[in-house]
């Protein structure tokens, strides 16, 4: 009999001990977040990122009651933001505003503390922020197909300027002069302003840049667009063609997304995943998005992740084919 009740208690209490982790996941989930979360963005105050992690952190406030604190953290090519998030508890308090420079980053810079892929779990997409070739007027193109069958036959004597070494701009471009085999002469900038204002000099002839930073100068016919690096035509630029109708398999935006330390509790990850794409989805933040040239782009983690890997793998070509170094 003694056997028999000790037996049953045990099968008790290893039944709930069987249901302790389930029932510690279920009241993570439940009581996050408790306190304010950290939100770091790898850039500095007032640009596209610093905005867009602005507008999803206040959306997140609302919907899920505690401050999501945006904290810029600049440097080395947002990797001093990124090494600081690997570094956080995983607990879903400290976030990390993923862009397209950490696929980058992972071949440009050699010996660095962390492994962007391993470290960072992906917690949702937010936007693609596709980009338009364009040049100037005086340069005798006015397609791309035109534009790489003149660069052909002058090789090395088109300036293309870029804002920097190992910028998405610079990436973006160096695909297409790979894809497409030309030769040009890489002119690289600080930044996309001094790199606009040469090319509206015609000090240079060609750039990939974001679509806000030169729609007015293409609506007033300063500069001339070739392409939209995206896969299919966009509103914002009506009857300006893709690059990759010229130059087939041809893709370069530049993107973000939310991560978080790798080991975050998948629970945390899911809720934060499920009230980002609700943001997405609204009307409101879209049109907000879109008025900042950005794509909306909602997916699960693991899509994200898939995209990251992806992305990452054909910049690692691009690196490696044009030698690209950090600055």
């Amino acid at each position: 009999m003694i056997v028999k009740v000790f037996r049953r208690d045990f099968l008790a209490g290893a039944a709930s001990a069987a249901l302790l982790p389930a029932m510690g996941r279920a009241a993570r989930a439940e009581t996050y977040p408790s306190r304010p979360v950290n939100l770091i963005v790898g850039t500095a105050p007032a640009g596209t990122p610093d905005i867009d992690a602005r507008l999803i952190g206040q959306w997140l406030q609302e919907k899920l009651g505690q401050p999501f604190i945006v904290q810029n953290k600049p440097g080395a090519g947002t990797n001093l933001a990124t090494e600081m998030v690997v570094r956080s508890a995983p607990d879903g308090y400290t976030l990390l505003l993923i862009t397209v420079a950490n696929a980058i980053n992972a071949t440009l810079y050699d010996n660095m503390t962390f492994n962007f892929i391993h470290d960072i779990a992906p917690v949702a997409a937010l936007v693609r922020t596709p980009l338009v070739m364009e040049v100037n007027p005086s340069l005798p193109v006015k397609t791309v197909a035109e534009f790489i069958a003149y660069t052909k036959a002058n090789p090395g004597k088109v300036n293309m300027a870029t804002s920097g070494n190992g910028t998405p701009q610079h990436i973006a471009a160096e695909l297409f002069t790979m894809m497409a085999g030309i030769d040009v002469l890489h002119v690289p900038y600080r930044s996309t302003t001094p790199a606009l204002v040469d090319l509206l000099a015609g000090q240079v002839q060609v750039i990939f840049d974001t679509i806000p930073a030169s729609i007015e100068f293409i609506r007033a016919g300063k500069l001339r667009p070739l392409g939209v690096t995206t896969t299919a035509p966009l509103e914002v630029l009506p009857g300006i063609p893709t690059v990759a109708e010229a130059v087939p398999g041809y893709e370069a935006s530049a993107w973000q997304g939310v991560g978080a330390p790798k080991c975050t509790p998948l629970e945390i990850v899911d809720l934060l995943n499920k009230q980002i794409n609700a943001a997405l989805a609204d009307e409101k933040i879209k049109q907000r998005l879109i008025d900042l040239g950005a794509v909306p782009i909602p997916m699960s983690s693991a899509d994200f992740a898939k995209m990251i890997a992806v992305e990452t793998e054909k910049f690692a070509k691009v690196i490696k084919f044009a030698n690209i170094k950090p600055e």
